[in-house]
């Protein structure tokens, strides 16, 4: 299966210099950045202020996991920095991803903002079999994602996060409306770093993701503007 993808550089930094030096270096080859915890923690909501004046698209991925009300609030704080995408932990239940999508929503509607994509975490890209069996939860972990990306759906969450080796059964199971942000893309010849459940882009845009998070690849590359063009060459290739 393949269909139109779009990359979403992780800003894995800590300063606005180095997010405006990446930001202007890659002009108009990116179109959405990733700002995570590493530098929200670092430099707070200017980071979003900061690609958003770039007239770029931000996916604020701080992973929310906590009871309902303490998720939902703080997603309503979150939907005020303009975020175009927001995570939350499939984990924290149905109760919680349906109350998070209704507060948000409100939440948008009230300040006219657009309203973010909410985007629920299946299980980590940096999780496999060994350290899930670890962990004590049964059954294979492809399995457990697809589940949790179903009662995602069902909570009215626009999409998931998961690894491109689970987007295709994710893609079957849930259709083709609800989005799938792939972390865990390593091109050919890459180094794999902490990151288990892998795939090339071309397979991830085979297997049907909407968009493809790509870090160290692209920003630790001595040219990440070459390195991002090559990588969506690629990915046209599969479109």
């Amino acid at each position: 299966m393949s269909r139109s993808a779009d990359i979403i550089v992780a800003l894995d930094v800590t300063s606005i210099a180095d997010v405006k030096r990446l930001v202007e270096e890659l002009g108009d080859s990116v179109n959405t950045y990733k700002v995570g915890m590493e530098l929200f923690y670092s430099a707070g909501p200017e980071a979003v202020h900061m690609v958003r004046s770039a007239g770029k698209n931000v996916f604020l991925d701080l992973k929310l996991h906590d009871i309902p009300n303490t998720v939902a609030q703080g997603a309503k704080a979150l939907t005020s920095l303009g975020a175009d995408f927001i995570s939350i932990h499939a984990t924290g239940g149905s109760n919680m991803m349906r109350e998070t999508a209704r507060i948000v929503g409100t939440a948008a509607a009230s300040q006219g903002l657009t309203r973010p994509k909410l985007l629920a975490i299946t299980v980590l890209t940096s999780i496999g079999q060994t350290e899930w069996q670890e962990l004590r939860f049964p059954g294979d972990i492809g399995d457990q994602v697809v589940h949790l990306a179903k009662l995602a759906q069902q909570a009215g969450i626009d999409g998931v996060v998961a690894s491109p080796q689970e987007a295709g059964n994710i893609r079957r199971a849930c259709g083709d409306n609800f989005l799938i942000v792939t972390p865990g893309v390593r091109p050919a010849g890459s180094a794999i770093n902490d990151q288990s459940r892998i795939a090339t882009p071309s397979g991830a845009v085979k297997a049907g993701a909407n968009y493809l998070v790509i870090g160290r690849p692209i920003t630790a590359s001595a040219n990440p503007r070459a390195a991002t063009e090559a990588i969506r060459q690629e990915m046209e290739a599969c479109s």
